[in-house]
């Protein structure tokens, strides 16, 4: 019997983190085709919420919660919040070097940082695959166990 006291871990539908992942792609392609360090710095703060509030509060969980999933039916599988909060960190440290990068006049920098975050979006999109959480899975794997 599991313990009340213990917090369960939160879950998502999955198919919220893959809408979210074709808005984001959408996002920064245009940011490669404009140079818009400020539509980047935008796309940081949404990656900020997920990161730190939870995909729940999310500006592109809460689109997907309203408007999207209610015309999908019954959630059918979930998945665990925690790697995808992971990989909206991630996605921070790429939009805010991308955003330093076109706002302080290193373009190039720019553009590396937020085509390397648009394979992964774009990567998750299609195929639901999230290097993010893949890296999270990495990290716990190399911290060293607690004991009790």
């Amino acid at each position: 019997m599991p313990d009340a006291h213990l917090p369960t871990p939160r879950e998502v539908d999955v198919r919220g983190p893959r809408f979210a992942a074709w808005l984001t792609s959408a996002v920064l392609a245009v940011v490669l085709l404009t140079g818009s360090g400020v539509l980047v710095a935008g796309q940081a703060a949404v990656f900020a919420v997920g990161a730190l509030a939870g995909l729940r509060y999310a500006p592109y969980g809460v689109l997907f919660r309203v408007l999207v999933a209610p015309r999908l039916g019954p959630v059918r599988e979930r998945e665990p919040e925690a790697p995808l909060r992971f990989a909206q960190l991630v996605g921070l440290v790429f939009a805010v070097v991308a955003a330093a990068g076109y706002l302080s006049g290193a373009p190039l920098v720019g553009a590396v940082a937020t085509g390397l975050a648009l394979v992964a979006a774009l990567l998750n999109a299609a195929t639901g695959s999230c290097l993010g959480c893949e890296l999270y899975l990495i990290v716990r794997r190399a911290r060293p166990a607690r004991t009790a």
